[in-house]
């Protein structure tokens, strides 16, 4: 079965069967519509390779995250995805494990199946591994990293109106002993969070003490080890801020085990709003970065650039917002005591 049988039945040229599935948009919609019935009954499959040979695009994006373990990126996966069946596109995707060696290796695999576009949703993965994908003009798009090249898009995370949030929402509660646990600082992205949190409790005119600002690993047993860190310090914390949420899972786990009650004793902040923070005990208050508007504007912007004619000089920039999540994780710091109203206590 091939397009002249389509053709034949559908009582058009081959060259018209071809645009058709091919999604070309000046094909007539009458013929259009006849060759698509003609392709459902026959349950006719196109050769993709052969197509993306014909029209220069494979219809194939990649996408590369750091560790699908990670209950962040399934989330992106499926956003991106969705989106992807909806433009008639397919998905090959990687999981990085941070390791550079399968980064080169994914990277040579989506060259062989000639990709339209790769979105690198890594959060800090070495860009130099890319220069093939650079040389070959394949459209990228980055988190936080991306460089002011033509057809190199970048999402623009705005870390600190969310943190801001995180702060202030503390010291509302008459927190001022705020510990902070980085992601690894060799992400960029860990420094942005780092320095946002630093620039917020800056604003508030409250110290940032560097014994209560810890380095972790953004996993459970990162948030873990940090805790238990913290609880050593002369002066410990009533509030901690973390750099995303599987550190802050661990946190709570981690006082679980010291019986310390989460918020009575501690109040703890996650940041990224995966679905699990919905579910912990008690519900984790959180700065969420949205996932399902994270793969819209990685897609959008490789889309754009596909069907851009001629690409920006300095590469396109995209924005995207963080916002506090109030749930039950945070209360008045221990040993406060609730002003009273109209000034009576």
């Amino acid at each position: 079965m091939d397009i002249r049988e389509i053709a034949k039945r559908a009582r058009v040229s081959t060259a018209t069967v071809s645009r058709t599935i091919n999604r070309i948009p000046t094909v007539n919609p009458s013929l259009a519509k006849r060759v698509w019935k003609v392709v459902d009954e026959l349950n006719y499959y196109p050769n993709t390779q052969a197509r993306a040979l014909v029209s220069g695009r494979s219809r194939i994006f990649g996408l590369i995250v750091s560790d699908i373990t990670n209950p962040f990126f399934p989330e992106i996966v499926q956003a991106f995805e969705t989106i992807a069946v909806q433009h008639h596109y397919e998905i090959l995707l990687t999981s990085t494990v941070h390791d550079p060696r399968r980064m080169e290796t994914s990277v040579r695999r989506m060259i062989e199946r000639r990709v339209d576009g790769v979105a690198v949703m890594t959060f800090g993965m070495e860009e130099l591994l890319l220069e093939d994908l650079k040389a070959r003009q394949v459209p990228l798009v980055f988190v936080d990293v991306g460089l002011a090249l033509p057809r190199v898009s970048n999402i623009k995370i705005d870390y600190l109106h969310g943190i801001r949030q995180a702060v202030q929402h503390l010291a509302a509660l008459q927190h001022e002993r705020i510990a902070f646990i980085t992601g690894p600082l060799h992400l960029k992205s860990a420094v942005a969070r780092r320095n946002a949190f630093v620039t917020a409790m800056d604003e508030i005119g409250l110290a940032v003490r560097p014994d209560l600002v810890i380095e972790g690993d953004h996993t459970l047993e990162g948030g873990m080890t940090a805790l238990a860190q913290l609880l050593t310090r002369q002066s410990r914390p009533t509030g901690v801020l973390c750099s995303n949420d599987m550190t802050a899972i661990g946190v709570m786990r981690q006082s679980y085990e010291e019986k310390i009650s989460i918020p009575r004793d501690l109040s703890v902040i996650g940041f990224d709003d995966i679905r699990l923070a919905q579910f912990v005990l008690p519900p984790l208050t959180t700065v969420q970065m949205s996932q399902a508007e994270l793969a819209r504007l990685a897609f959008r912007a490789l889309l754009t650039e596909v069907e851009r004619d001629t690409p920006a000089p300095q590469g396109t920039e995209y924005e995207l917002e963080t916002n506090l999540v109030l749930r039950e994780s945070t209360a008045l710091a221990p040993g406060s005591v609730r002003p009273a109203r109209n000034g009576k206590r």
